[in-house]
């Protein structure tokens, strides 16, 4: 439940159900790409897991990807049992999430002892082509902005929640998708495919002019354009990776522990500095 002194909904949730309701299989290449990721990450992973559970907006497609694993959305209270799992896949929808960190930190309750995270969403480079030209043409035509585009994270703000969920071993880094489209209407149109559509809570709720959207693929295709009168459209996958805290896991040294000098390591002199007070 959300009380009243808490900061406003981001998503409305009713409208993102809908839009993910709508949204076509053959559309999802963004979770393709998401999948074979966290695929290649698991590789480099020396276990096999045995209690996956997966948070996410699409069921069908990553149940898909693990038949054995527990799917379940993105709600604001996630149902996992606490402890009871070795992997946890936060799976292409963090971005709409009203609270990141509390669904980072549930997400590492759910897991036992060195249980491992994977979190993969689109962060803040996605779309800077699309939300640069409706910025653009709503300027023009009506004098203001509207929230149009879901706010999407920097990586070197992302890696700090990590930090924040209390997780050993925090990584964060991106993975840049170039994707090109006939115009900007073409790619709209596989926005809500996607099931990415625009399901902010401080959305305007009446339509808006065609000459808007005309006039924002207008400015689109004068600034992105790709070749043979295309243009490109820009997609950043952001991928956390963290573990739960263990006994076993290793940890650094306390300052001033180490037994061998870093000039003895390199096999070179050590010389002191100058003093500070010496003249030039």
């Amino acid at each position: 439940m959300r009380l009243p002194s808490q900061t406003p909904a981001l998503t409305d949730r009713q409208a993102l159900r809908r839009n993910r309701a709508r949204a076509e299989r053959s559309a999802l290449f963004l979770h393709e790409r998401a999948a074979e990721e966290l695929q290649d990450r698991l590789l480099m992973v020396n276990r096999r897991f045995k209690s996956v559970a997966i948070i996410t907006g699409q069921p069908d497609f990553w149940r898909e990807q693990w038949p054995e694993a527990l799917i379940l959305e993105d709600e604001d209270r996630l149902a996992l049992t606490p402890g009871a799992h070795d992997l946890v896949i936060h799976a292409m929808a963090l971005h709409w999430a009203d609270d990141p960190v509390g669904q980072i930190v549930q997400s590492r309750l759910g897991l036992a002892p060195d249980g491992l995270f994977l979190a993969i969403f689109p962060g803040g480079q996605s779309l800077y082509e699309l939300r640069a030209a409706l910025a653009e043409a709503e300027a023009q035509i009506s004098g203001g902005l509207s929230p149009r585009v879901a706010p999407m994270g920097e990586i070197r703000d992302l890696g700090a929640l990590l930090q924040r969920g209390s997780f050993a071993l925090p990584v964060a880094d991106a993975d840049t998708l170039n994707v090109t489209y006939g115009d900007a209407f073409a790619l709209m149109r596989d926005l809500r495919a996607m099931g990415e559509g625009n399901a902010l809570a401080a959305r305007l709720r009446t339509p808006s002019k065609r000459a808007l959207f005309t006039r924002a693929a207008q400015i689109y295709a004068e600034n992105f354009a790709a070749e043979q009168g295309r243009i490109n459209a820009t997609f950043e996958l952001i991928c956390l990776t963290g573990w739960a805290p263990a006994d076993s896991q290793p940890k650094p040294l306390r300052p001033g522990s180490a037994t061998t000098r870093l000039a003895d390591a390199l096999g070179t002199v050590e010389a002191p500095l100058p003093d500070a007070t010496d003249e030039k």
